[in-house]
Parts: structure tokens; sequence; C-alpha cells
């Protein structure tokens, strides 16, 4: 296994940039995907996000500073990739944000690739209610299993920040399950 900064260099340098960016996909895309299958709620969608994001990291890597984790900085772009994407669909359908979430949830049931039970798809629905950054914290903590250092990273937000944000998400979606 090489190291984080020796595969950095690898992709900045022209002569082994094809190989180890073969080595980057193979490590990061089972997490990535799943992190952008939990916002995008999609296979389709979050296949399509998930190519975006390794053109974008191929594309931008010389831009890679190291000021944080490589892992960090790819899941920075796969988030933001995944708001873009449902940005752009839900003008296309025109509709809100809100409704696309309610349309993405009312196709996961019907979606061959969505394993999850009755009980999954009631906390996917308590999810949904959630405000954008508290929705993201809770997947990355809860179902990403992710330190607290590395969403602040991530998200640039600070460790105590994403603490509360967690704590107010597991208490709207601890209420949804209660009353639904």
């Amino acid at each position: 296994m090489v190291t984080e900064e020796a595969l950095v260099h690898q992709l900045k340098d022209k002569s082994s940039q094809a190989k180890a960016f073969e080595v980057l996909v193979d490590t990061y895309k089972e997490r990535l995907y799943w992190h952008i299958r939990k916002i995008v709620l999609n296979h389709n969608d979050a296949d399509d996000v998930l190519q975006n994001t390794f053109i974008k990291v191929f594309r931008n890597i010389d831009k890679f500073k190291g000021d944080s984790k490589l892992f960090s900085w790819i899941y920075r772009i796969a988030t933001n990739e995944s708001l873009s994407f449902l940005k752009t669909k839900s003008k296309m359908l025109g509709v809100t944000s809100e409704e696309l979430q309610n349309l993405l949830l009312d196709n996961l049931q019907s979606d061959v690739y969505f394993e999850g039970d009755e009980i999954q798809l009631k906390l996917q629905k308590a999810i949904s209610t959630l405000p954008e950054k508290q929705k993201l914290v809770f997947n990355m903590k809860y179902f990403d299993e992710l330190k607290y250092e590395e969403i602040s990273e991530i998200l640039g937000t600070s460790v105590g920040g994403l603490k509360a944000s967690y704590h107010q998400a597991a208490k709207k979606i601890e209420n949804y399950l209660k009353s639904n």
C-alpha cells in the first residue's frame, strides 16, 4: 500500500499519473460511491456524480496543496459535486430542492439497487427532513463513521459546530421516528 503522500506525488508526475490514478480510484471508489449515494439517493445518479468527481480530481490534482488529507479533499469534491448535481436536477425538473428530495425518496423504494428494509426507508425519510448541513454531518458521522476532525476538513467547519449539528440532527431524526 502506497502512502497518501507518495500517491499525490505519483498523481502529479505525468510518467506515473495513469497508474497512480488507478490506485486512487480503486482505493476510494466504494467509499465515495456510498457517500454520494446517501446524498443523491439514486444509483445511476451516484455513478454519474462519482465519475464527475474522479474527473475533477484528475484535472485538478496539481492544485492540491496538501493542506488537508487527500481523502478529505476528494470527499469535499464529491460532496460539492453531489450538491451541485441536486441543484441542477431540481432546476431541470422545475421543482424545489424539498420536492426533489420527496421525489427521490419515492423512487428509492422501487430502486432495484436499494437493499434497505422499511426501517432503512423510514430512516432515509427522517434524514431527508434535515437541513442540508445537518444531513451531510449526520451521514458522514453515522454512516461513513468519520471522525469530527475529518468532517471538519471536508466541510471547512469547526469541530464544535459539527458536534452541535450532529446532536441536533440526531434529535430531529429521533423525534421524526417516534412520531411516524
